[in-house]
């Protein structure tokens, strides 16, 4: 007994509506093999909305401390007199970490010159569009090419004595290793690591600079 014929001919392009068809694409119409209804938020009100209450309960945060503490200002500026060790603010204390150990040209300009056309540039290339976890695939091949590159960073690291960036490169490497048998670890997409990895470097080039860096920019302890 022949099964019953579920298919129709019809000129249609909305498979949700005729999911089961033999559809003619005509000119006025196109084809629409796979669609999703997703959850989304509209951008007004909910999004801006969201925005506005976000930055009055900052501003209102704000205002609060500056009239409760004051500034960790220090005093006029005397050119007669300039401090030592002359410190940038916290924001630049990475950067000005980065001219212990590297000469000038490359820590203050080739390294932000390559940080910002990296972040204008690969946005451009097809990398992990879809998010998928770094573990998931391939994992010998990634595997490898992760270790080629820990390598690399660790010889030219350790060639200029930058133990502050050398030794969160490995932290990080080594958690990356790790996860490889934890489900919810590898899951995670590559992008995550790099920012980690960035993350953990620019706060301990920063906590460096502030409160281990003194006179002459010699190392010294908080409690000394």
């Amino acid at each position: 007994m022949s099964e019953p014929n579920d298919f129709e001919a019809s000129f249609d392009s909305d498979s949700r509506r005729t999911p089961v068809r033999v559809a003619f694409v005509t000119r006025r119409t196109s084809a629409h093999v796979r669609a999703e209804d997703q959850v989304t938020v509209m951008t007004s009100p909910e999004a801006l909305l969201r925005v506005g209450v976000a930055a009055i309960a900052l501003l209102i945060g704000l205002v609060l401390i500056s009239l409760l503490w004051d500034a960790p200002l220090e005093g006029l500026a005397d050119p007669l007199q300039t401090p030592n060790p002359a410190k940038a603010p916290w924001y630049f204390l990475g950067l000005q970490e980065l001219l212990h150990y590297f000469p000038p040209v490359v820590a203050g300009v080739l390294i932000p010159t390559l940080v910002v056309v990296a972040l204008i540039v690969i946005p451009y290339f097809g990398i992990n569009i879809q998010a998928e976890g770094f573990w998931i695939t391939n994992r010998t091949k990634k595997a490898r090419g992760l270790l080629i590159v820990v390598i690399a960073l660790t010889i030219f690291l350790a060639w200029f004595q930058v133990w502050a960036v050398l030794i969160p490169t490995l932290l990080t490497a080594a958690a990356m290793f790790a996860a490889k048998g934890r489900v919810r670890l590898s899951s995670k997409p590559l992008p995550f690591w790099i920012m980690t990895w960035f993350l953990i470097v620019a706060i301990t080039l920063t906590v460096i600079g502030t409160f281990f860096r003194g006179a002459g920019w010699a190392w010294v302890w908080p409690w000394a």
